[in-house]
């Protein structure tokens, strides 16, 4: 059975340990406690995990945020997953910096990333991990706040739902979408 897991995230230096690369900073995690390495190949840095008798294909897009659509349409393609077997890792503003929410569905909520994901898949049928990264920001900052990196008093907070939302693969895997989403979504 083999899965994949996109990293929602942007590329280059100034994008790393910011909010809005939540999504490759679990990627990285995941894909370090399960022995593999990234390789960069097209659209995307890839990795493949191997997890008891699970197959990941583990993508951190290399098209920006925005362009996500392709890199996913091009793996799920070239691996034959089924769009069940997909789960995109994503920052969300909405939620507060202490929530993970596992959904199977749904809008975009205005991130460009899951937008673009849409538009390319023709569907909101695919499950998405949002991972709460608060909403403290002053009036017309928002895109500093995403873009900006973690505070030192939000980290113990960040690295401990990093860990969990490796537990939520696994369990997106051994247990299935419902389940899991009955376990962590609290």
């Amino acid at each position: 059975m083999k899965y994949l897991i996109v990293g929602l995230g942007n590329i280059g230096a100034e994008y790393d340990a910011t909010r809005h690369n939540i999504g490759f900073d679990i990627a990285d995690t995941f894909v370090m406690q399960n022995g593999g390495s990234f390789n960069l190949d097209r659209h995307a840095f890839v990795a493949e995990c191997k997890w008891k008798g699970k197959i990941f294909i583990v993508i951190k897009p290399t098209t920006y945020m925005n362009v996500s659509g392709k890199a996913v349409k091009y793996w799920m393609d070239k691996e034959k997953i089924n769009i069940e077997n997909i789960l995109v890792l994503v920052d969300d503003l909405a939620l507060p910096i202490d929530t993970l929410r596992l959904r199977g569905s749904g809008s975009d909520a205005g991130h460009n990333g899951l937008k673009d994901i849409q538009a390319v898949l023709q569907t909101t049928q695919y499950a998405r991990l949002r991972f709460g990264i608060g909403s403290n920001f002053a009036k017309g900052r928002q895109v500093d706040f995403v873009l900006g990196k973690w505070t030192p008093t939000e980290m113990p907070v960040v690295k401990d739902k990093i860990l969990k939302s490796c537990e939520v693969i696994e369990s997106f895997a051994a247990q299935g979408l419902a389940r899991t989403m009955n376990v962590y979504n609290k």
